[in-house]
């Protein structure tokens, strides 16, 4: 086991941790926070490793493969008391590791080419959502996600969090500019298919070709799609809803579509 470190909440490396719990520091730095044993596991496994892992007593002697693969990776693994990784974390109720980590989102430019299927994420607000949507996206082996306008860091803790690991397994991009993606898609072959009610296709139909590589899009959880955001697919599509459920919400609705494409991709 690592030697505990002289860490207390006023220590400057901590102080500099918790700060990234904002976007504003996160994109100065270019770091974020990946909470937990998962989300630590992962960081650790990545190419491009942590910057360093704050752990509790009791996190270490529970997951001794962290710290050996943090040693493995030559990051530092610093033995602190609990009250300093409470004030890192970000989660009411943390597991006791927190690892500091370079950003890994990238530019439109890292798109994959070829890509067989993408998920775009335009306007999207909570980032419970934008961690979901990753977390599949990695389930179905999509090529990227992509976060278009003004959507939500997906490097912010509550993302990381939902992600559950899967953002350190495929790319994750940010382009501000919604028609610029869409264009992009095209450039490489990708139909874009925006997932919203009041289709002129259902998921369904059998005019709906998903062996085609395709790009997904969903749109604002309140608002959904404005109409320039639907008049750049191709096709509207609507997941139909069979029972008496009002609607399906953002996490629920991608998964449904995103698997639609991966059976359609398989065969």
């Amino acid at each position: 086991m690592a030697s505990p470190e002289p860490f207390t909440v006023r220590s400057g490396r901590v102080k500099h941790a918790r700060r990234l719990a904002t976007r504003a520091f996160r994109a100065k730095t270019n770091e974020f926070l990946a909470e937990g044993p998962q989300a630590v596991r992962e960081a650790l496994a990545h190419p491009v490793p942590p910057l360093e892992v704050f752990a509790t007593v009791e996190a270490t002697e529970r997951h001794p493969e962290l710290a050996a693969a943090a040693r493995a990776a030559d990051v530092e693994w610093h033995v602190v008391d609990d009250d300093v990784v409470v004030e890192i974390a970000d989660a009411v109720n943390p597991q006791g590791v927190v690892a500091r980590c370079p950003s890994l989102v990238r530019g439109i430019e890292a798109l994959p080419d070829p890509a067989r299927l993408v998920v775009i994420c335009h306007e999207i607000r909570d980032p419970g959502n934008v961690g979901a949507v990753i977390r599949c996206a990695d389930a179905v082996g999509a090529d990227a996600v992509l976060l278009t306008g003004d959507s939500v860091d997906p490097q912010g803790p509550k993302a990381v969090r939902a992600s559950a690991g899967s953002l350190f397994h495929l790319p994750v991009l940010v382009h501000r500019d919604h028609e610029e993606a869409v264009t992009l898609a095209w450039d490489r072959g990708l139909q874009v298919l925006a997932a919203d009610g009041g289709g002129d296709l259902g998921l369904f139909d059998a005019e709906l070709d998903l062996a085609r590589p395709t790009a997904w899009v969903m749109g604002n959880e309140a608002r959904g799609m404005t109409a320039d955001v639907r008049a750049a697919a191709d096709h509207v599509v609507s997941v139909p809803i069979l029972g008496r459920a009002e609607s399906l919400n953002l996490a629920t609705a991608a998964a449904v579509c995103l698997y639609a494409s991966a059976r359609a991709l398989l065969k």
